[in-house]
């Protein structure tokens, strides 16, 4: 979970030195929503941290992960402050990759 944020920053460091800049979007499916749980993330001040260095990067959970948590614990599930829902979280990935995005798996 915290290669995604030191992913996430080195990445944006690394296009800003050569004077360009990076749209990064983290998703986080299956047991990786813990990463962008409010109630279970252990990174809550880095992920702060990273929006609040980089506002444009871009936090998804996916929602299928999230209700089958939630079925699974019987309580709702809320996001970290900058997060959002996306229907599934591999069909985010593919989707980011059909339009020319990389992969980068941390």
């Amino acid at each position: 979970m915290g290669h995604s944020i030191s992913y996430s920053m080195n990445l944006v460091r690394y296009f800003a030195s050569r004077g360009e800049q990076v749209s990064v979007e983290v998703v986080a499916n299956g047991a990786g929503i813990k990463l962008l749980r409010a109630d279970t993330s252990p990174l809550k001040e880095p992920l702060a941290m990273l929006r609040q260095a980089n506002p444009d990067i871009v936090l998804s959970m996916c929602d299928s992960s999230r209700l089958i948590a939630e079925q699974k614990e019987g309580h709702p599930i809320e996001l970290v402050p900058g997060a959002r829902l996306v229907p599934f979280g591999i069909g985010r990935v593919v989707d980011l990759e059909e339009a020319g995005w990389t992969y980068i798996h941390g």
